[in-house]
């Protein structure tokens, strides 16, 4: 068994927030994104604020650290509940802040979050990288790249959201491997963020390799991920689309959990499910509502990848 703790943190930043709704300013480009007619704007932002607040008390009672920040909806940041896409952190004490595509999510990014990181853990340098929404590139973290911290590969499907300038500086400054590919869903759309098709935990990977639209490339990838005595597990479009790619591995106390949502593992078939539960728990998080913007339980997640201070 690989090392633990490197792939999965043991502790998160969440963002609860006050006024969500799926955000029109995405939807060109998230072909997962979602209408509920059925509800009012305010119904929708309190069963929003409702999944988040109980998706981090059940993370924290099997062990994950949760930092959670509230977002009144002063700025309108329909999106501030997937924090992943405007920071990331890294071992060493390593953060890196974004270029965001969308202007409103622009908005997402708070100061208060990073000097929280600098009390509670050891940062050594912030790289912001945000300056590049000026030249339109743009890189939209944790989400436009799957990262493998043992391999040390960022794995990222090309978009709107994934600039390959960006994406190389990134690579550059924390010592990742850039390995890009193209995608097209069923209905020949590229896939919006790298993180609703590709999942990769300590010991196995979840990939929708059906989206790849280059063979070869797919194979690539396949046999980089099994380098690493990984088990491949293979995602079918329609998992993809119920969003069971878009789990993170976590670290909680004496073990690791998959967090993911209820609609993602119920996706699941059983022998998917053995191969995960040989090295860790399953932890279903109930998240419909916030699933309507176009993401799930690995959006909502920012991972934390620094030492304590103690």
């Amino acid at each position: 068994m690989i090392s633990k703790c490197i792939q999965a943190p043991g502790a998160v930043v969440m963002v609860r927030p006050h006024r969500f709704h799926p955000n029109p300013e995405t939807a060109s480009d998230n072909a997962f994104q979602r209408t509920d007619s059925d509800r009012t704007v305010r119904q929708m932002a309190e069963d929003g604020y409702r999944e988040v607040t109980e998706a981090a008390r059940r993370l924290e009672k099997e062990g994950v650290r949760v930092h959670i920040f509230e977002d009144r909806g002063e700025k309108e940041t329909p999106d501030s509940v997937f924090p992943n896409n405007w920071f990331s952190t890294h071992p060493g004490g390593h953060v890196a802040v974004y270029p965001m595509y969308s202007p409103s999510r622009r908005r997402e990014r708070r100061s208060d979050i990073l000097e929280m990181l600098k009390a509670e853990y050891r940062v050594q340098d912030i790289i912001d990288y945000s300056c590049l929404e000026y030249d339109g590139l743009f890189l939209e973290g944790t989400g436009a790249m799957v990262l493998d911290h043992i391999a040390r590969v960022a794995y990222t499907a090309r978009s709107n959201r994934a600039d390959p300038i960006a994406l190389e500086r990134f690579c550059t400054h924390f010592n990742f491997e850039p390995m890009a590919f193209d995608t097209a869903d069923p209905g020949g759309r590229s896939i919006y963020h790298t993180n609703v098709m590709m999942s990769i935990a300590t010991d196995f990977a979840m990939v929708g390799f059906e989206i790849m639209s280059d063979r070869a490339r797919r194979e690539e990838i396949r046999a980089r991920l099994r380098e690493m005595g990984r088990d491949v597990i293979e995602l079918d479009n329609e998992q993809i689309s119920e969003f069971a790619a878009n789990s993170i591995e976590l670290s909680a106390g004496d073990k690791r959990i998959l967090a993911i949502s209820s609609r993602g593992a119920a996706s699941l078939h059983k022998e998917q499910k053995d191969i995960i539960e040989k090295s860790i728990k399953i932890v279903e998080l109930s998240v419909p509502t916030i699933e309507l913007a176009g993401g799930s339980v690995r959006c909502m997640l920012a991972g934390i990848h620094l030492a304590r201070r103690y």
